[in-house]
Protein backbone atom coordinates (compact mmCIF):
# COMPACT_ATOMS: atom_id res chain seq x y z
CA UNK A 1 0.00 0.00 0.00
CA UNK A 2 1.25 3.54 0.07
CA UNK A 3 1.85 5.53 2.67
CA UNK A 4 1.39 9.06 3.82
CA UNK A 5 2.75 10.11 7.49
CA UNK A 6 0.48 11.39 9.90
CA UNK A 7 0.26 15.26 9.87
CA UNK A 8 43.09 9.95 5.33
CA UNK A 9 41.78 11.01 1.74
CA UNK A 10 43.55 9.56 -0.92
CA UNK A 11 43.60 11.57 -4.85
CA UNK A 12 40.49 9.99 -6.84
CA UNK A 13 41.91 9.30 -10.45
CA UNK A 14 40.25 11.32 -12.77
CA UNK A 15 37.08 8.98 -14.31
CA UNK A 16 37.10 8.88 -17.89
CA UNK A 17 33.59 7.62 -19.16
CA UNK A 18 33.03 7.10 -22.87
CA UNK A 19 29.81 9.06 -23.46
CA UNK A 20 27.88 9.85 -25.63
CA UNK A 21 27.02 13.55 -27.24
CA UNK A 22 24.03 14.91 -24.73
CA UNK A 23 22.72 18.42 -26.11
CA UNK A 24 22.74 20.44 -23.41
CA UNK A 25 20.33 23.35 -23.20
CA UNK A 26 20.21 24.30 -19.80
CA UNK A 27 22.21 26.44 -18.43
CA UNK A 28 22.59 27.56 -14.72
CA UNK A 29 23.23 31.53 -14.37
CA UNK A 30 24.67 32.56 -10.85
CA UNK A 31 22.38 35.45 -8.75
CA UNK A 32 25.24 37.46 -7.15
CA UNK A 33 24.27 38.74 -3.60
CA UNK A 34 25.46 41.94 -2.03
CA UNK A 35 25.96 39.45 1.14
CA UNK A 36 25.89 36.33 1.92
CA UNK A 37 23.34 34.81 3.94
CA UNK A 38 23.15 32.66 7.05
CA UNK A 39 21.66 28.72 6.20
CA UNK A 40 21.21 26.84 9.33
CA UNK A 41 21.98 23.27 8.63
CA UNK A 42 20.62 20.32 10.88
CA UNK A 43 23.83 17.19 9.52
CA UNK A 44 22.84 13.76 9.94
CA UNK A 45 24.66 12.84 6.73
CA UNK A 46 25.86 9.58 8.60
CA UNK A 47 22.85 9.09 9.99
CA UNK A 48 19.43 6.88 8.62
CA UNK A 49 16.38 8.92 9.76
CA UNK A 50 13.07 6.76 8.41
CA UNK A 51 11.36 9.23 5.16
CA UNK A 52 8.31 9.86 7.06
CA UNK A 53 9.72 11.84 9.72
CA UNK A 54 12.01 13.60 7.57
CA UNK A 55 8.88 14.46 5.26
CA UNK A 56 7.00 15.52 8.54
CA UNK A 57 9.73 17.62 9.47
CA UNK A 58 9.99 19.59 6.39
CA UNK A 59 6.57 20.50 6.53
CA UNK A 60 6.86 21.39 9.94
CA UNK A 61 9.69 23.95 9.11
CA UNK A 62 8.34 24.62 5.84
CA UNK A 63 5.22 26.58 8.15
CA UNK A 64 7.35 27.90 10.82
CA UNK A 65 8.92 29.99 7.93
CA UNK A 66 5.47 30.95 6.77
CA UNK A 67 4.26 32.24 10.12
CA UNK A 68 7.56 34.27 10.18
CA UNK A 69 7.05 35.97 6.69
CA UNK A 70 3.46 36.49 7.76
CA UNK A 71 5.17 38.76 10.64
CA UNK A 72 7.43 40.32 8.39
CA UNK A 73 10.37 38.64 10.09
CA UNK A 74 13.13 37.51 9.16
CA UNK A 75 13.50 34.13 7.39
CA UNK A 76 16.32 32.25 7.26
CA UNK A 77 17.09 29.59 5.22
CA UNK A 78 17.49 25.38 6.42
CA UNK A 79 19.24 22.49 4.87
CA UNK A 80 18.72 19.36 6.42
CA UNK A 81 21.46 16.34 4.72
CA UNK A 82 20.95 12.36 5.52
CA UNK A 83 20.17 9.09 4.29
CA UNK A 84 17.08 7.47 4.49
CA UNK A 85 15.92 3.87 5.54
CA UNK A 86 14.86 2.09 2.41
CA UNK A 87 11.95 3.45 0.74
CA UNK A 88 10.31 4.38 -2.54
CA UNK A 89 9.05 7.74 -3.17
CA UNK A 90 6.11 9.08 -5.62
CA UNK A 91 5.47 12.35 -6.86
CA UNK A 92 1.92 14.34 -6.88
CA UNK A 93 1.30 13.07 -10.37
CA UNK A 94 3.11 9.50 -10.40
CA UNK A 95 2.01 6.15 -12.14
CA UNK A 96 1.93 3.17 -10.56
CA UNK A 97 2.85 1.87 -13.87
CA UNK A 98 6.37 2.47 -12.80
CA UNK A 99 6.48 0.04 -9.94
CA UNK A 100 7.83 -3.42 -10.97
CA UNK A 101 6.02 -5.07 -7.92
CA UNK A 102 2.75 -5.39 -6.35
CA UNK A 103 2.04 -2.62 -3.66
CA UNK A 104 0.48 -5.02 -1.89
CA UNK A 105 4.17 -7.05 -1.70
CA UNK A 106 6.33 -4.07 -2.19
CA UNK A 107 9.61 -4.64 -1.10
CA UNK A 108 9.87 -1.08 0.77
CA UNK A 109 7.67 0.76 2.58
CA UNK A 110 6.17 3.38 -0.48
CA UNK A 111 5.38 7.13 -0.34
CA UNK A 112 2.99 9.37 -2.61
CA UNK A 113 4.26 12.62 -2.13
CA UNK A 114 3.53 16.17 -3.24
CA UNK A 115 6.96 16.98 -5.01
CA UNK A 116 7.23 16.75 -8.82
CA UNK A 117 8.76 13.40 -10.72
CA UNK A 118 7.57 9.90 -10.54
CA UNK A 119 8.70 6.96 -8.43
CA UNK A 120 12.64 6.71 -7.15
CA UNK A 121 14.42 4.89 -4.44
CA UNK A 122 15.89 6.23 -1.61
CA UNK A 123 18.24 3.93 0.62
CA UNK A 124 21.41 4.08 2.85
CA UNK A 125 24.86 5.26 0.97
CA UNK A 126 22.76 8.03 -0.68
CA UNK A 127 23.00 11.44 0.28
CA UNK A 128 19.90 13.26 0.78
CA UNK A 129 19.69 17.24 0.72
CA UNK A 130 16.37 18.96 1.79
CA UNK A 131 16.98 22.68 1.15
CA UNK A 132 14.14 24.47 2.91
CA UNK A 133 15.01 27.80 1.16
CA UNK A 134 13.06 31.09 0.68
CA UNK A 135 13.87 31.84 -3.07
CA UNK A 136 12.25 35.30 -1.94
CA UNK A 137 16.59 35.48 -0.44
CA UNK A 138 17.30 34.34 -4.40
CA UNK A 139 15.62 34.16 -7.50
CA UNK A 140 11.68 34.03 -7.64
CA UNK A 141 12.14 31.29 -10.50
CA UNK A 142 11.52 27.54 -10.31
CA UNK A 143 13.67 26.55 -13.13
CA UNK A 144 16.33 28.73 -11.82
CA UNK A 145 16.29 26.43 -8.45
CA UNK A 146 16.17 23.52 -10.06
CA UNK A 147 19.52 23.87 -12.32
CA UNK A 148 20.94 25.25 -9.14
CA UNK A 149 20.44 22.08 -7.44
CA UNK A 150 21.87 20.44 -10.63
CA UNK A 151 24.88 23.01 -10.07
CA UNK A 152 25.80 21.68 -7.20
CA UNK A 153 25.83 18.09 -7.94
CA UNK A 154 27.99 18.67 -10.97
CA UNK A 155 30.44 20.79 -9.51
CA UNK A 156 31.03 18.00 -6.33
CA UNK A 157 31.14 15.75 -9.42
CA UNK A 158 33.77 17.37 -11.26
CA UNK A 159 36.00 19.59 -8.28
CA UNK A 160 35.96 16.32 -5.48
CA UNK A 161 36.23 13.51 -8.47
CA UNK A 162 37.07 14.50 -11.66
CA UNK A 163 34.20 12.98 -13.14
CA UNK A 164 32.26 14.89 -15.64
CA UNK A 165 28.89 15.26 -15.39
CA UNK A 166 26.07 16.84 -17.41
CA UNK A 167 22.51 17.90 -17.57
CA UNK A 168 20.56 16.74 -20.46
CA UNK A 169 17.94 18.13 -22.66
CA UNK A 170 14.01 17.79 -20.83
CA UNK A 171 15.20 16.14 -17.91
CA UNK A 172 15.98 16.77 -14.65
CA UNK A 173 18.35 15.66 -13.12
CA UNK A 174 22.27 14.81 -13.01
CA UNK A 175 24.20 12.51 -15.48
CA UNK A 176 27.64 11.00 -16.36
CA UNK A 177 26.77 9.69 -19.72
CA UNK A 178 23.35 7.06 -19.77
CA UNK A 179 23.87 6.98 -15.81
CA UNK A 180 21.55 9.00 -13.52
CA UNK A 181 24.09 9.91 -10.03
CA UNK A 182 21.34 12.76 -9.00
CA UNK A 183 18.28 12.70 -8.66
CA UNK A 184 15.80 15.84 -8.20
CA UNK A 185 11.81 16.38 -6.68
CA UNK A 186 10.56 19.80 -5.55
CA UNK A 187 7.75 21.19 -3.74
CA UNK A 188 7.38 25.30 -3.74
CA UNK A 189 4.71 26.81 -1.62
CA UNK A 190 4.69 30.69 -0.77
CA UNK A 191 8.29 30.57 -2.52
CA UNK A 192 9.54 28.30 0.28
CA UNK A 193 10.84 25.02 -0.93
CA UNK A 194 11.42 21.60 0.37
CA UNK A 195 11.97 17.92 -0.79
CA UNK A 196 15.30 18.59 -2.48
CA UNK A 197 17.79 16.33 -4.53
CA UNK A 198 18.96 12.68 -3.93
CA UNK A 199 22.95 11.64 -4.82
CA UNK A 200 24.39 8.50 -5.14
CA UNK A 201 27.28 7.81 -3.31
CA UNK A 202 28.15 4.12 -2.01
CA UNK A 203 24.16 3.13 -2.78
CA UNK A 204 23.26 -0.48 -3.93
CA UNK A 205 21.58 -0.18 -6.84
CA UNK A 206 19.67 -3.39 -6.91
CA UNK A 207 16.40 -1.78 -5.35
CA UNK A 208 16.32 0.75 -8.82
CA UNK A 209 15.64 -2.45 -10.35
CA UNK A 210 12.30 -2.95 -8.84
CA UNK A 211 11.04 0.27 -10.40
CA UNK A 212 11.62 2.21 -13.49
CA UNK A 213 13.36 5.27 -12.01
CA UNK A 214 12.26 8.67 -12.36
CA UNK A 215 9.65 7.03 -15.13
CA UNK A 216 12.39 6.57 -17.87
CA UNK A 217 12.52 3.33 -19.39
CA UNK A 218 16.01 3.50 -21.54
CA UNK A 219 18.04 5.32 -18.82
CA UNK A 220 20.28 3.44 -16.04
CA UNK A 221 21.20 4.70 -12.35
CA UNK A 222 24.52 5.21 -11.19
CA UNK A 223 26.81 6.02 -8.40
CA UNK A 224 29.90 7.52 -7.54
CA UNK A 225 31.46 4.22 -6.03
CA UNK A 226 30.66 2.49 -8.96
CA UNK A 227 32.50 5.00 -11.62
CA UNK A 228 35.31 5.10 -9.43
CA UNK A 229 35.31 1.27 -9.67
CA UNK A 230 34.32 1.24 -13.38
CA UNK A 231 37.47 3.00 -13.74
CA UNK A 232 40.13 1.45 -11.53
CA UNK A 233 38.72 -1.86 -13.28
CA UNK A 234 38.86 -0.54 -17.14
CA UNK A 235 42.43 1.00 -15.95
CA UNK A 236 44.06 -1.57 -14.18
CA UNK A 237 45.10 1.41 -12.04
CA UNK A 238 47.45 0.47 -8.72
CA UNK A 239 44.70 3.22 -6.89
CA UNK A 240 42.72 2.06 -3.73
CA UNK A 241 39.38 4.38 -3.52
CA UNK A 242 38.41 5.16 -0.04
CA UNK A 243 36.06 2.97 1.34
CA UNK A 244 32.32 3.21 2.07
CA UNK A 245 32.56 5.68 5.19
CA UNK A 246 35.47 7.82 3.51
CA UNK A 247 33.26 7.93 0.17
CA UNK A 248 30.20 9.56 2.44
CA UNK A 249 32.13 11.56 4.52
CA UNK A 250 33.66 13.61 1.17
CA UNK A 251 31.04 13.75 -0.45
CA UNK A 252 28.94 15.53 2.37
CA UNK A 253 32.46 18.06 2.85
CA UNK A 254 32.08 18.65 -1.10
CA UNK A 255 28.13 19.07 -0.92
CA UNK A 256 28.06 20.98 1.87
CA UNK A 257 30.78 23.32 0.20
CA UNK A 258 29.05 23.36 -3.22
CA UNK A 259 25.89 24.39 -1.81
CA UNK A 260 27.09 27.10 -0.11
CA UNK A 261 29.09 28.61 -3.41
CA UNK A 262 26.16 27.74 -5.32
CA UNK A 263 23.44 29.61 -3.45
CA UNK A 264 26.03 32.00 -1.83
CA UNK A 265 25.25 30.72 1.70
CA UNK A 266 27.24 30.69 5.12
CA UNK A 267 26.53 27.60 7.21
CA UNK A 268 25.49 27.08 10.65
CA UNK A 269 25.17 24.01 11.92
CA UNK A 270 21.86 23.40 14.15
CA UNK A 271 21.75 20.66 16.69
CA UNK A 272 19.33 18.33 16.21
CA UNK A 273 15.73 17.72 17.89
CA UNK A 274 15.99 15.70 20.74
CA UNK A 275 14.27 12.47 21.09
CA UNK A 276 10.14 14.22 21.85
CA UNK A 277 10.20 16.12 18.85
CA UNK A 278 11.00 12.82 16.68
CA UNK A 279 8.29 10.70 18.94
CA UNK A 280 6.04 13.85 17.99
CA UNK A 281 6.26 12.67 14.36
CA UNK A 282 5.23 9.24 14.37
Amino acid sequence: MILAPNLCFRTIPTTCTAVKHQKEPHRFNPVTQTKTKACECYDLHKELLPYAKAWSWQKQIVKEKKALLQRNEDCPDTLIILQHNPVYTMGTGSSEKYLNFDLAEAPFDVYRTERGGEVTYHGPGQLVMYPIINLRNHKMDLHWYLRALEEVVIRVLSSTFSIKASRIEGLTGVWVGNQKLAAIGVRVSQWITYHGLALNVTTDLTPFSWIVPCGLQDRQVGSIQGLLQEFQSSTRADTQNPDDCQLIDISYKSLIKEFCEVFQLEIHQKAIPGSEFWREKQ
